[in-house]
């Protein structure tokens, strides 16, 4: 520790004690906006409201059984696909499902991993765009939704819900079923999503492993339950057939919006503002202690430079274009999520510079140069930090175990860096967009640029793309082995 400042260390130290206050007090803000979150989840938590309407097997049983459309855009993939639909197949415990694979005519490996699932399993459909790729996953969607409109009209069939999906996803065997249920009373469900529990995670796949057990633990949750406005993840979505016909009614037939970067997030957005009704299936073990939650399992990047294009492409999508596109709202609980869901904009680079600023003051004894009010903002800080810490903890140990949990102090700090590296760059190529007046999407290298390629220990082959490992899709969900014969109407 530094007893003495030096000379040529003293302007550097002014300028600390000068920025120590307003970002202070900045910070603050942000943590009393947290710990309002954590004290309404653990409001709910106690008083039920999570479990209130859960429903036991029974009565997920005795639910209508409603035709379902799995949409699953794909631009090459090949290397994935036919994993991902053989596990998938085998591993859904529901009687009525499709599923409609969407590719490009440029994308021929794509098409033949595709078309070679389709000849033995007449549930798997591909659905061909009219043009070449890549678009944006929003275009590839549209398409498959067309599609499916032709696949009714030649068969006479109709699907009640659409649920998205991406081609390394694990999907829960039972996710089916509760999405059937509670389609009967909501148009709009969001399954949790978890990363993959992966042996020897990198700290970069760590980090979402960390942010999306808080997120689908504590703030989804908490959306649902008081009624705010509930943002698609992407995957795990289900939306009933007549809210994906208000949104074409409203958006000139565009049921996800071709330019959006995060359609997901915003199709949420605009069925809420629509009147949709909505809800979050809570994060809950399928069958009590032992069992696997009901989520989809994604694996995610495990690489700085992934993680930061895909991290860049929500920070457009979900902060910048929405603003641009839907504004703030008019009702108060609109407004307070879209600024929580936009805050990341100050909040990230403020979050690197508090960094420094803490391990700064450490190694000079700041506390000894400022003044009480400005230590009692600090510390008042430090404990919102501190208990932000472990929370985020807590959320964690429960899917991950607590060994996994001690590492998330030191992966929030590489997230705070990595988030606000995203802040810099989504900043960047949204204004070189807008000043080239062309859409955000034209600015990025195509809809999988965010994916992963997964090195030999997740099962992949290095450079082959995300590949889903089935010892480790069994090992999660307890799937049966596919067997190779063609699976009966």
């Amino acid at each position: 520790m530094i007893s003495h400042i030096p000379s040529w260390l003293q302007p550097l130290d002014g300028a600390v004690l000068w920025a120590l206050a307003p970002l202070a007090i900045i910070l603050l803000i942000s943590g009393l906006d947290d710990l309002e979150i954590d004290l309404a989840w653990i409001y709910a938590w106690l008083t039920g409201r999570f479990t209130e309407f859960l429903p036991g097997e029974w009565r997920r049983n005795l639910a209508p059984t409603r035709r379902i459309a799995i949409f699953v855009p794909l631009w090459q993939e090949h290397a994935v696909v036919g994993q991902m639909l053989e596990h998938n197949l085998a591993a859904i415990r529901y009687p009525a499902y499709h599923i409609f694979a969407g590719a490009y005519p440029n994308d021929h490996l794509t098409q033949d991993a595709i078309t070679a699932i389709a000849d033995r399993f007449p549930t798997v459909h591909l659905a061909l765009c009219p043009h070449d790729g890549p678009t944006s996953k929003a275009d590839c969607l549209n398409w498959i939704y067309q599609h499916v409109g032709l696949y009714e009209e030649q068969t006479g069939e109709r699907f009640d819900i659409i649920v998205t999906h991406d081609a390394e996803d694990l999907i829960h065997p039972d996710e089916l079923q509760w999405i059937n249920f509670y389609a009967s009373r909501y148009d709009f469900v969001q399954i949790p999503v978890l990363a993959v529990a992966a042996p020897s995670a990198s700290l970069t796949y760590g980090i979402f492993c960390d942010e999306f057990a808080e997120y689908h633990t504590r703030d989804m949750a908490v959306r649902s339950q008081f009624h705010c406005f509930v943002p698609g993840a992407g995957v795990g979505t289900g939306y009933r057939r007549e809210a994906l016909e208000k949104l074409a009614r409203a958006a000139s037939n565009r049921v996800f919006e071709p330019e959006a970067l995060t359609e997901d997030y915003e199709n949420g957005l605009r069925l809420f503002r629509l009147g949709c009704a909505q809800t979050f299936v809570p994060l809950m073990r399928s069958n009590g202690p032992g069992s696997d939650f009901i989520a989809t399992r994604e694996l995610f990047p495990d690489c700085w430079k992934a993680a930061l294009r895909q991290r860049t492409r929500w920070v457009i999508g979900i902060c910048l274009q929405s603003w641009e596109r839907y504004g703030w709202g008019r009702k108060w609980s609109e407004v307070y999520w879209l600024w929580r869901d936009r805050k990341g904009l100050i909040g990230s680079p403020l979050g690197v510079i508090a960094n420094a600023i803490f391990f700064y003051g450490l190694a000079t004894a700041l506390w000894t140069r400022t003044t009480p009010l400005v230590s009692r903002l600090a510390v008042a800080t430090l404990t919102l930090q501190l208990w932000r810490l472990a929370v985020r903890m807590v959320c964690v140990a429960r899917i991950y175990g607590v060994w996994f949990s001690l590492g998330v102090p030191i992966r929030a700090v590489y997230a705070n860096t990595l988030n606000a590296a995203a802040v810099l760059q989504a900043a960047g190529r949204y204004a070189l967009a807008r000043a080239r007046r062309v859409a955000p999407a034209q600015a990025q290298t195509g809809r999988n640029s965010g994916r992963l390629g997964i090195p030999e220990r997740f099962g992949g082959q290095e450079g082959a793309g995300p590949v889903p490992a089935r010892r480790t899709a069994r090992r999660i969900f307890g799937a049966p082995r596919l067997p190779y014969r063609r699976k009966s109407v």
